[in-house]
């Protein structure tokens, strides 16, 4: 495997960790600024719509730039998005930076995913995108504890000095270590966007939509669950966030590997019964620790593992319009998230924190309905004997 493919897996984790890093610091932000807890709130929705919504423009805005050099520039612009949060003196201010980074990490995360497959042989092109995707999934899973031991032991701006830190150590790297990078010939967006058309695409992007969508119905309300059906408190909540992001970090590279063995299709299918079976059991371990944990660990590793596996398969359905449909995968997994997120709360608020696991569930099995319809091929007839 290329070492490039791991430079952008590293971009990808520190872009991607801005996102959620200030879940766990809202708190702290909100009474240093003044402001109240749900205004605060609005600096992690702000983000995840911008980097669902503004990717696939800045895409199509940018196709003809060499990408290194975009990379670049991109990184410099994400930079500045992260130093303007350091020193924000207000509230409006620190919502201009949130803005800026948002908008930089959106074409940033496209970028690292699409050239990672670009930078191998054919043959290890599904690995390529998985060992990318483990950045971006370490970095959703890992962010917000790793901003609440930050903001705690330091303050909330703490995290964001080291992300700026790092982000300028990326920048050096992509200068010295990074090759040019040409960009794939222009395509209008009006045509690229006709693809959606089509039922293959559609429903392959339907599907991520979904999956995320049921995945997060549970895992945003993870806290709740354990400390209302096990009784966990403190470190144990703090050990299973923990078990989880491992297994998440590890599920993305597993899934590049699977695609590479049995196939895209073969393994997206796998994933989502895999995952469908672990988040219905869930609620019913909450009395076996052991068991609970293992379901942990499998729900944690199939919540990653799909995603090089799809992006290989628009690969195959769309070649000619591959770079805008991981944007469109990028952005499709970010509205699941938040809409995941918006039934999960609606499901405490009227009925219990116990259902979220079956209501999510019963979402992924409709993102298995979807992939089967984009997977489905209708036969030729065949012609009769004269």
């Amino acid at each position: 495997m290329d070492k490039r493919v791991y430079f952008l897996m590293v971009i990808s984790f520190i872009v991607g960790m801005v996102e959620l890093i200030i879940g766990g610091i809202l708190d702290l932000i909100a009474t240093d600024l003044h402001v109240s807890l749900g205004k605060a709130g609005l600096l992690i929705t702000v983000f995840s719509f911008i980097l669902a919504l503004a990717g696939p423009i800045l895409l199509v805005l940018t196709a003809r730039m060499e990408r290194k050099r975009l990379t670049i520039i991109f990184l410099l612009f994400f930079l500045f998005g992260n130093l303007i949060t350091v020193f924000s003196p207000t509230y409006g201010v620190l919502f201009a930076g949130r803005v800026i980074s948002a908008l930089s990490a959106s074409l940033l995360i496209i970028l690292c995913l699409v050239m990672a497959p670009t930078l191998v042989d054919a043959k290890y092109r599904g690995r390529a995108i998985g060992i990318v995707s483990m950045g971006v999934s370490a970095s959703l899973v890992l962010g917000v504890p790793l901003g609440l031991m930050l903001g705690n032991a330091f303050s909330w701006r703490a995290p964001f000095v080291l992300i700026s830190l790092l982000t300028l150590f990326s920048i050096f790297g992509v200068i010295f270590f990074m090759e040019r990078v040409e960009p794939k010939p222009s395509i209008p967006l009006g045509k690229q966007l006709a693809t959606l058309k089509g039922k293959k695409v559609l429903f392959a992007q339907s599907t991520t939509f979904l999956f995320m969508a049921g995945h997060t119905t549970l895992y945003a309300y993870l806290t709740p669950f354990l400390k209302s059906t096990m009784g966990m408190q403190g470190n144990w909540v703090s050990v299973a966030y923990l078990i989880f992001g491992i297994a998440a970090v590890t599920g993305g590279g597993f899934g590049g590997t699977l695609a590479d063995i049995i196939g895209t299709k073969r393994t997206i299918l796998s994933v989502i019964v895999v995952f469908s079976i672990a988040i219905f059991a869930i609620p019913y371990t909450t009395g076996a620790l052991v068991l609970f944990l293992v379901l942990l660990v499998v729900w944690g590793m199939m919540s990653w593992a799909m995603s090089p596996a799809m992006q290989s398969y628009l690969i195959e359905a769309s070649p000619e319009t591959s770079d805008i449909q991981q944007s469109l995968n990028n952005s499709s997994l970010h509205f699941g998230i938040a809409i995941g997120s918006l039934v999960g709360g609606v499901v405490i608020e009227q009925l219990s924190v116990s259902h979220n696991a079956l209501i999510g569930g019963i979402i992924v099995l409709f993102s298995l309905g979807t992939a089967l319809i984009s997977m489905h091929e209708k036969k030729m007839p065949v012609a009769k004997r004269m």
